[in-house]
């Protein structure tokens, strides 16, 4: 059964494999079977191409956009991540992480375009943290904060033509690429019909 999360304004639906998808007092949580990632190598080598990780996704309204969450993961291997998604196209697509990389957590980002890249930003103390994914014109932006109060300027990109940017999915993703499983929740949620005016002024 999908979840509904009633923060949303929209539907979320599941994607990629069985992620066990519960939502309960306002805390989403999924997991990741062992080895699964959702990665395009770039470099053309290492994890496989199709390889994949669960997620529940949902239709964002067109225009600006804020989606909130504070993420906690249940770190056991390397690169495990609860992750904010975004989905433009088969491979175009991006993740802003709450990551074990390799031995810190860690907010880290993923932007596909064929193949992905990847990015540590900063580490992190715990194994919480907020993050935020964002929309402003034909941009996208992503966030991170230890508070939900002060947002920490992560990365600003576009993905994909306007067209299909404008018709983006977005949601939640768990990962375990090197282990045996990884359990994260999503609590917090929010969505914003606003985007953001300046992205590095920590609003």
């Amino acid at each position: 059964m999908t979840p509904h999360l009633p923060e949303l304004p929209f539907e979320l639906g599941p994607f990629g494999p069985e992620g066990g998808w519960t939502y309960e007092g306002g805390v989403l949580t999924g997991r990741a079977g062992a080895r699964q990632d959702r990665f395009v190598p770039p470099g053309g080598a290492g994890l496989d191409p199709a390889s994949d990780a669960p997620r529940l996704l949902g239709a964002a309204p067109r225009g600006d956009f804020q989606l909130i969450a504070r993420v906690r993961v249940g770190f056991a291997a390397a690169f495990d991540a609860g992750v904010l998604y975004l989905h433009v196209g088969e491979r175009e697509w991006a993740k802003l992480c709450l990551e074990l990389s390799p031995d810190h957590p860690t907010v880290c980002t993923v932007v596909t375009r064929g193949r992905s890249d990847d990015v540590n930003s900063f580490t992190v103390d715990a194994d919480t943290c907020w993050l935020r994914l964002s929309r402003t014109g034909d941009a996208f932006a992503f966030h991170a904060s230890a508070d939900g109060e002060k947002w920490t300027f992560v990365r600003v990109f576009a993905l994909g033509d306007p067209e299909h940017a404008a018709d983006a999915s977005v949601g939640f993703l768990v990962q375990s690429p090197t282990g045996e499983g990884c359990e994260a929740s999503f609590d917090r949620i929010e969505f914003r019909t606003t985007g953001l005016g300046d992205l590095r002024d920590g609003s």
